[in-house]
């Protein structure tokens, strides 16, 4: 069974009551990271638009969640991973802004602001964008990240079940959910940044990644590799939590399958580039 695609539907029904205002301000948290090296920043030009991207060193994690974590799901047994390769991850989602400059036209629900991640994008719309991205270069530099490096990176060093804590209070500073986002998608980098340097890996929309969907990490590569193995499977795996979601559904570990030619405007990406592409 695949999680949350029922959920999908019926939440679009819905309309969102918010509970919580949000209020940020100027003031930002100072986390704590060990062994991680300060994350190095590039920038690459599409056209006009400007995409940043930050380091990720590599390290070991042991992915999914522990069996007393509140809100745990059943697909998340865990499961040790070692990136042996840095690599660098986009520090938010694609825009609406970024989208449109290299699609041509914009396909978001929650439009307003061209700084809002892009939404109503499918598995294949991402793939046709990437490669986009890697004609102009002339070589191929980008694509998804795979499951691994997604969660590796929105960790970056932590075991909670947020980069910024354990609460709901904590999430509050990190991303944008059903709670508190007021039933739509918000600005990127509005919250809090993960020790890489990373925005919105909790909440806003959620994010396709690489990888096959499986109900557990068994068998899954240990080198932080994308799990393709069924050429056949309608399914890929999204991450991160969203705008429409409650807070358990934004925890590192939280993951769903989504049919991979399904569009949500619950549903947006990033990107990587490749290790071993810079320069």
């Amino acid at each position: 069974m695949i999680r949350h695609l029922d959920l999908f539907n019926s939440v679009r029904r819905k309309k969102l009551i918010p509970t919580l205002q949000h209020k940020l301000g100027q003031v930002r948290r100072s986390l704590h990271l060990s062994n991680i090296d300060q994350s190095e920043k590039i920038q690459h030009k599409i056209t006009k638009q400007e995409m940043e991207f930050t380091y990720i060193s590599p390290g070991s994690i042991k992915i999914g969640s522990p069996e007393n974590e509140t809100g745990r799901e059943q697909y998340e047994s865990q499961h040790m991973v070692t990136l042996t390769q840095g690599f660098y991850m986009q520090k938010t989602p694609v825009t609406q802004t970024q989208w449109k400059t290299v699609m041509g036209r914009n396909p978001s629900s929650h439009k307003g602001d061209g700084d809002r991640p892009v939404e109503q994008v499918s598995w294949y719309d991402v793939q046709d964008f990437i490669k986009r991205l890697n004609d102009r270069e002339g070589r191929t530099i980008f694509s998804f990240p795979t499951e691994a490096q997604w969660e590796y990176a929105c960790r970056a060093g932590t075991q909670t079940k947020y980069y910024t804590g354990n609460t709901q209070a904590d999430l509050d500073w990190a991303g944008w959910y059903k709670e508190n986002s007021n039933g739509t998608t918000h600005p990127v980098a509005q919250k809090v940044s993960n020790s890489f340097g990373l925005y919105d890996m909790h909440g806003n929309v959620f994010e396709w990644v690489e990888d096959h969907w499986h109900d557990s990490y068994q068998d899954a590569p240990v080198d932080g590799s994308a799990w393709i193995d069924n050429p056949g499977s309608s399914y890929r795996i999204i991450r991160g939590g969203c705008w429409a979601f409650p807070a358990r559904d934004c925890r590192a570990a939280f993951r769903g399958g989504f049919m991979i030619g399904n569009r949500s405007s619950f549903v947006g990406f990033r990107i990587v580039l490749l290790p071993g592409q810079l320069g």
